[in-house]
């Protein structure tokens, strides 16, 4: 694809005339220079500080806004909760709409857009007096963060291609998972420090993300706008195509709440251990990830992005499984079982994450790049959105039902996705 480039990217200039240095990719491991060269593929050293942000902003975001709520404005929790899913509703909302604004050969401006609405939210939060401003911070905290997958993926599917736009993807994965666990513990830390601390973090955050917003806007990336003649079955069957999967994508999306509600509730309330096995599982995953991700995603640079994307799905099934069979042995027993099981789990997740986007992006039509990856992250949010009321359903309902229903419906769309992968997501 051809560059409008207004303003130059440093120092990667081979990048964008769609030359992109071969040695990463075929090194098949990881290490921080190359970890680094990755960050700096797409967008050099400006966009890598924004990814940064928006990872450390990411994990901050739900207790953050839950604490500022609570112990800032002293709102009722559930008038909170209610807030914050409005604004994850608004933000998935406003996914298809960021996906046309990108077709229309936008690249670095709506990126900078979600940066801009996140720093908004930060500063509504700052003259919030009661739940009106506060919801208000919510939806802007949820559009910016729910478009921002979306508008990522097309400016580094702009400035890069094949298998290291796939590792430039994956390298993002990694710095997000980090950023996620750090911009926990400060919304932790801020905590310890009362209401002032809280308030501090809070516009450190609005600063923070408007300079990341000032540096990616001033890449001022743009696709081409050549004219795409197309007859009406070309135009409709890879976005169709697209469409169902996304559909298969549903099941995939509940494996991140599976760490964060399933695992914990059949750990504390039916195996009856300490709530410091859950933590265990949930810090190792992020470890792993971290250390993994890119890694695996070198390794199997060679192998087709829909057969991979279908191991996902296949991983994640036995894992499924695996907790159910671990669970049944009850006890210290029962949580060794799952804690082990996990690293399987976890391998799944990293499958997944590392080829899905990977997987849109090859095959999606440049001139419907922007609709395609809104219809597959929209798939992802509603998947997440309606995760935690089912799994704790099903929960209740018994561990059992639980495991079963999610590993068919996991391997359902594993089969869907070799079936179904447009081409050219080899």
């Amino acid at each position: 694809m051809s560059l409008i480039q207004e303003k130059s990217v440093h120092d990667h200039a081979a990048v964008r005339n769609g030359e992109p240095p071969a040695a990463p990719i075929g090194a098949g491991r990881r290490n921080p220079s190359t970890l680094l060269s990755l960050l700096t593929a797409a967008g050099g050293p400006r966009y890598a500080a924004a990814l940064a942000v928006d990872a450390v902003g990411g994990g901050m975001l739900r207790p953050f806004l839950l604490l500022y709520g609570v112990g800032v404005l002293h709102l009722h929790a559930g008038a909170v909760g209610l807030a914050l899913s409005a604004g994850m509703v608004v933000g998935l909302l406003v996914v298809p709409l960021t996906g046309r604004w990108i077709d229309s050969g936008a690249r670095t401006l709506p990126a900078a857009v979600t940066l801009v609405l996140r720093s908004a939210g930060a500063l509504t939060l700052l003259a919030a007096d009661g739940l009106p401003l506060f919801t208000a911070a919510a939806v802007l905290f949820g559009v910016g963060s729910q478009s921002w997958p979306t508008t990522h993926a097309a400016v580094v599917s702009t400035l890069t291609e094949g298998r290291l736009r796939d590792a430039a993807l994956a390298a993002g994965k990694s710095v997000r998972n980090a950023g996620l666990g750090a911009g926990a513990l400060l919304a932790t830390v801020a905590v310890a420090g009362g209401a002032g601390a809280i308030r501090l973090l809070a516009g450190v955050t609005g600063v923070a993300c408007l300079v990341a917003a000032a540096l990616v806007g001033s890449l001022r990336v743009r696709a081409s706008h050549k004219a795409h003649r197309v007859s009406p079955r070309e135009r409709h069957e890879p976005l169709r195509r697209i469409n169902l999967l996304s559909l298969a994508n549903l099941p995939y999306a509940f494996c991140f709440d599976v760490l964060e509600v399933a695992l914990p509730a059949l750990l504390v309330l039916h195996l009856h251990t300490s709530a410091a096995w859950s933590s265990g599982v949930f810090v190792g995953n992020t470890v792993l990830v971290i250390a993994l991700q890119l890694a695996i995603v070198l390794r199997l640079a060679k192998r087709s992005r829909r057969a991979v994307l279908a191991a996902a799905g296949a991983a994640l099934s036995v894992s499924y499984l695996g907790f159910w069979a671990a669970g049944s042995l009850g006890g210290t027993s029962g949580a060794v079982g799952i804690a082990a099981v996990a690293v399987l789990y976890t391998l799944g997740e990293i499958l997944y994450t590392g080829s899905g986007t990977a997987l849109v992006t090859a095959s999606a039509p440049p001139h419907l790049l922007g609709r395609a990856l809104a219809r597959w992250e929209l798939s992802s949010g509603v998947g997440r959105a309606a995760a935690p009321a089912a799994l704790t359903a099903l929960t209740a309902a018994g561990p059992g039902l639980l495991w079963i229903c999610l590993a068919a419906t996991t391997a359902v769309g594993a089969l869907a996705v070799l079936r179904l992968a447009p081409a050219g997501s080899e």
